[in-house]
């Protein structure tokens, strides 16, 4: 059996250099560890490998290459299958095959009744060319790509409050329109994580990036904010009664973005935060999907983000954060 290190962020960080199997905190390894991958390996999840820079991983039919400092990651979608096969191609030796086991999600079925419908879809000509407006100035900024380090530095909670709304469960909205007064019932899964805050609550970074998109009136999301991680993750901020950055701001972790508000397509004011993970690869952004926020935050403060035990097996960091 194949020995693999430890993936930590905080090692890393400090000693600034990969960790193989025998090394020890402080200390590293006279040979590098073979390429292996680990994660948040739940459905919703990341997949975080590390291996020689330019290594090809491929599963399914996507793929993505370790960067400079050899690292890679890819999202589960919140549906992904219990294995995951991992084929791993280094610049030079041969090519490994690995096996995840993902852990799967229970998520609830909820019903939200007396809902505005108009909060649900766009229904008057005005209405529906905002939502249109909107959608096209998100299309551009999902489309667009910064270099970064993705989860390497771990993430931060980016407002102070208690989560109201988790990720993954599927909604069934019932009401009426109070522009035109037509009943309405729609299904969607929730995809964001939602943090209750009063208006005017600080939102800040949750770990470093590229702001791709600052807009004070998207139609369903309000005052949002599009900040890129790298490596294909953004994170989506939505309902900000303040937006504090431009585009094409490079933000620090921590750093203010904004304010917690009650503007869009809202029952009351929160924090809606979302991370969607791209595929780089393709320039088609519908194979695109988001993965769970609260999972993320797990790295948070430079946390083991993945490991492998001594017997190769890959050891799970994908529980819900409890708070």
């Amino acid at each position: 059996m194949i020995w693999f290190r430890e993936l930590i962020v905080l090692l890393v960080l400090a000693g600034g250099g990969s960790l193989s199997a025998g090394a020890t905190p402080g200390t590293q390894a006279s040979d590098p560890a073979p390429p292996g991958c680990g994660g948040l390996l739940q459905q919703g999840g990341l997949v975080i490998c590390q291996a020689p820079p330019g290594t090809q991983f491929r599963w399914n039919d996507r793929q993505v290459r370790a960067d400079e400092e050899g690292w890679a990651m890819f999202g589960l979608g919140r549906d992904a299958g219990e294995k995951l096969e991992i084929s791993i191609r280094p610049p030079q030796g041969a090519k490994i095959v690995e096996e995840l086991t993902i852990e799967p999600r229970n998520d609830a079925f909820r019903v939200i009744e007396g809902l505005d419908c108009d909060k649900v879809d766009a229904r008057t000509p005005e209405q529906k060319a905002h939502a249109g407006r909107s959608w096209v100035k998100k299309q551009d900024a999902f489309g667009t790509f910064h270099e970064g380090r993705g989860a390497l530095d771990g993430f931060v909670r980016p407002a102070k409050g208690p989560p109201s709304s988790p990720f993954g469960p599927a909604r069934k909205y019932v009401g009426v329109s109070a522009q035109t007064g037509e009943a309405c019932e729609k299904v969607s899964v929730h995809r964001g994580y939602d943090i209750a805050a009063p208006t005017g609550t600080p939102v800040i970074a949750p770990a470093p990036g590229t702001v791709t998109l600052a807009d004070p009136d998207l139609y369903y999301e309000g005052g949002t904010v599009f900040l890129d991680h790298g490596h294909g993750l953004v994170s989506v901020f939505m309902h900000l009664s303040e937006v504090d950055v431009s585009a094409g701001d490079e933000i620090s972790s921590g750093a203010r973005l904004g304010a917690v508000g009650n503007t869009g397509r809202t029952t009351g004011p929160h924090l809606h935060w979302a991370v969607k993970w791209r595929d780089m690869t393709r320039d088609d952004r519908s194979g695109d999907f988001y993965i769970d926020p609260a999972l993320l935050l797990k790295l948070d403060g430079g946390k083991a983000m993945s490991a492998r035990r001594k017997d190769g097996a890959p050891v799970q960091t994908g529980s819900i954060n409890p708070e």
